[in-house]
């Protein structure tokens, strides 16, 4: 399959667990669809209703570390409203360091953005600045029951990889406030893990040199959201 290669990196990342708010903050060690779409949408300059997007993504980091963080929480009024008045805080968070996220895309408009974003790209929070590297055409190979899934999310019915299980969004609406869209449930499997036995077609590349990994593909249509 002839697919577009993006390549990203950046020094640090952060991905937040969606249900966790207040306390200490881990982090996924895979970046959510969310994210990923999030990602384009900054190199597009605009929110786009994906339709019959087919895409695939590998996220690999060399070290995991907690820092301190100053954070501000501002009270609502009954209305709804922020007051006026903030009081700062400290927690604990964790976060990734020098980060390495390769998309696969086959959509040439999605390209094009990336050749030029229009804002910063961000993996995580607005500290983390990504940096695109390169964007290549390669032909990736195509493997059934694919073994080495790894620096991925992947939905959890019908395949129960091993690894973390999480409910993700895939999108966010565009209203205000957000809404999710797309809600299920991931094995959230890290670049680490250890080769397994699935019933996944999938494709062969090599992120890096000697490394071979297998890239699964969602496919993903939100037109049903949108009316």
């Amino acid at each position: 399959m002839e697919v577009f290669k993006i390549d990203i990196t950046s020094w640090t990342s952060s991905f937040k667990y969606p249900n966790l708010i207040s306390g200490f903050q881990p982090t996924l060690e895979v970046p959510p669809i969310s994210t990923v779409l999030g990602l384009i949408n900054a190199a597009a300059g605009k929110y786009l209703k994906h339709e019959k997007l087919k895409i695939g993504y590998y996220f690999e980091f060399d070290a995991k570390q907690i820092d301190l963080e100053t954070i501000y929480q501002i009270e609502a009024h009954d209305k709804g409203y922020p007051k006026n008045t903030a009081k700062s805080n400290i927690i604990n968070r964790e976060f990734l360091f020098n980060n390495h996220l390769i998309l696969y895309v086959q959509d040439e408009e999605i390209v094009d953005y990336f050749r030029l974003p229009v804002y910063p790209l961000l993996l995580g929070r607005s500290n983390d600045l990504a940096t695109v590297n390169s964007i290549i055409e390669v032909n990736l190979e195509e493997i059934h029951n694919a073994e080495k899934i790894k620096g991925q999310i992947i939905p959890l019915m019908g395949n129960f990889l091993p690894g973390l299980i999480q409910p993700l969004p895939k999108y966010f609406s565009d209203s205000i406030p957000r809404n999710n869209l797309g809600t299920e449930a991931y094995s959230i499997i890290s670049y680490s893990a250890v080769d397994v036995q699935t019933s996944l077609t999938a494709y062969i590349d090599y992120p890096k040199l000697g490394k071979e990994v297998h890239i699964y593909f969602h496919e993903l249509d939100f037109s049903s959201y949108y009316g």
